[in-house]
Parts: structure tokens; C-alpha cells; sequence
């Protein structure tokens, strides 16, 4: 019971110690030039390459897996699902494109912004294949996009 006591006057005593206006000055920080610039370390990818020798078969397989598989929720369902209904009947010159578009951008957001036409597109991944995931991502159809598919379908040849 005494314990009880002194815990009930210790509680009262800090809720009432936090009604208490402050006694002490404010103290400001600037927050403009005080503060050192950040050092920010980049790490250079190697330059996109197309690979030589690699089969269509191959090729379509790869981008499945590789539109799948981003740095950010938003591109892995938007582009596995673009990739899902349209990588199979693009042409060789379509899945060129659609190669460089998914492995030269350094930064995942880049690819967002440009399909969502937050910001404009580089003159470089302007195409077929831009528009038509441009006209992918308005989602005229209105269908429910909140998952990438299941895996199941890297291994069916539709």
C-alpha cells in the first residue's frame, strides 16, 4: 500500500510538472547553412548493355523476372503486370526498348515518374514501349492492381 502511494504521488507529480509553463529560454536553431552538407556517395552501375547471343525465349524470360523483381513495390506490380500482358507479343525492337527502359535508369523512381507522366520522359525512352506503358499505368479498365501476379506465370508460355 505504500508503494502504491508514492507511485500515485510520483504520477501526480510529473502531470502536473508537464502543465507548468517553461521556465527555461527557447533556444532557435537555424536550420538554413548551419548544418554541413550531406556527403552523398553514388555508386556508378555499369552501362546498360544490350546482351549479345541471348534468345528471344530467353530475353522475355529475363524482363519477367526483371520487372518483377525492382527496388520498389510500385514498379514490381506495375511493370510484372505490363510485362505480363504485353511482353510476349512485342517485337524484338519493342523488347530492345522495353530492356533499356527497366536496366538503364540508376534510380527506380525515374521509371514511376515517367510512366505515371509526373515528370516528362528523356528523349532516350521515348517509344512505343513508353506509351504503351503510359497507357498501361491510367488503368482505363479500372482494374484492382494492389499485388504483382503470382509467380506462376514466369513459367507458362502463353
Amino acid at each position: 500500500m505504500f508503494s502504491a502511494i508514492i507511485a500515485r504521488k510520483v504520477v501526480c507529480s510529473v502531470c502536473r510538472a508537464s502543465l507548468r509553463p517553461t521556465v527555461c529560454p527557447m533556444v532557435y536553431r537555424g536550420y538554413r547553412g548551419d548544418a554541413p552538407e550531406p556527403t552523398i556517395l553514388e555508386i556508378p552501375l555499369p552501362p546498360w548493355q544490350e546482351r549479345a547471343g541471348e534468345t528471344l525465349d530467353i530475353k522475355k524470360k529475363r524482363l519477367l523476372y526483371e520487372s518483377r523483381k525492382r527496388g520498389m513495390l510500385e514498379n514490381c506490380i506495375l511493370l510484372s503486370l505490363f510485362a505480363k500482358q504485353y511482353l510476349n507479343t512485342m517485337s524484338e525492337s519493342q523488347l530492345k526498348q522495353y530492356d533499356r527502359l527497366i536496366n538503364e535508369p540508376s534510380n527506380d523512381w525515374d521509371i514511376y515518374y515517367w510512366a505515371t507522366e509526373t515528370q516528362p520522359t528523356p528523349e532516350v525512352y521515348q517509344g512505343e514501349v513508353m506509351d504503351m506503358l503510359k497507357e498501361f499505368t491510367k488503368n482505363r479498365d479500372m482494374e484492382q492492381r494492389l499485388d504483382a501476379p503470382n509467380l506462376e506465370y514466369l513459367d507458362k508460355s502463353s
